[in-house]
């Protein structure tokens, strides 16, 4: 070892690495934006939607945006995020997709085409959830509650939805079964999602459900939400 050369002590190299760790954690607090900050636009725009709370039968495109603009905060906050991940992009997507859902659905001729924005979006998120860890038996579980739910709700359908819903189910459920496979919010964000919709399909094609509206916007704008703050521990940031 010459004069004045670094050691090679496996110590020195655990302390040097121990100090870019540092360095990068604090480069990236700094990056990191007021959570808070760019989250009041989402609590400010759900708020406008449910104290406005504009008639179903009254639809319109200030209707629509009124609805979409949560969503649509959300990809904005996503962006704010300093991650470039391909996690975050999907997560993105999958909201986009959302919003054209959301202001599909407020027109009834357009339910269809509301249904497909959003089987594209459980999608996304399906290939944002990746599948690891893998986790098979919680398909066991998953599968059950989706055949008695879909065996119940075929009932009330018309022949013309029968294979439109079940491909959705599916699709829900192939969703359902990565978010649980994954911890932190993802996991909580696809459970509600997967009851919002459930909720929603049952009032729409089964029977009329008290405050079934209400029950699901409210999981559904808490699911989006914590289905996008996941990309926060995807990107290796905290929140605090």
């Amino acid at each position: 070892m010459g004069l004045g050369q670094a050691p090679s002590h496996p110590v020195g190299l655990s302390l040097q690495d121990g100090r870019w760790k540092d360095r990068l954690s604090a480069l990236q607090a700094s990056q990191h934006p007021d959570v808070c900050r760019w989250l009041s636009p989402f609590i400010l725009t759900c708020s406008v939607y449910f104290l406005l709370w504009i008639p179903e039968d009254q639809p319109s495109w200030v209707s629509a945006l009124v609805k979409c603009l949560p969503v649509i905060c959300l990809v904005v906050f996503l962006w704010a995020v300093p991650s470039g991940r391909g996690y975050t992009w999907l997560l993105q997507g999958a909201l986009v997709c959302s919003a054209v859902g959301d202001a599909c659905l407020i027109w009834p001729e357009a339910f269809l085409y509301g249904m497909a924005a959003f089987a594209v979006a459980h999608l996304l998120y399906f290939g944002a959830f990746s599948l690891s860890p893998l986790q098979p038996g919680l398909l066991l579980p998953i599968f059950l509650v989706f055949i008695t739910y879909y065996s119940l709700l075929l009932l009330h359908l018309e022949p013309d939805m029968v294979l439109p819903v079940a491909a959705y189910g599916l699709i829900l459920t192939a969703m359902l079964w990565r978010g649980l496979a994954k911890s932190g919010s993802a996991r909580w964000g696809a459970l509600l999602f997967t009851l919002s919709d459930g909720v929603l399909a049952w009032d729409t094609f089964a029977q009329t459900l008290p405050h079934a509206r209400l029950v699901t916007m409210t999981t559904y704008y808490a699911a989006q939400l914590l289905i996008a703050l996941s990309a926060l521990r995807s990107s290796g940031l905290k929140t605090d």
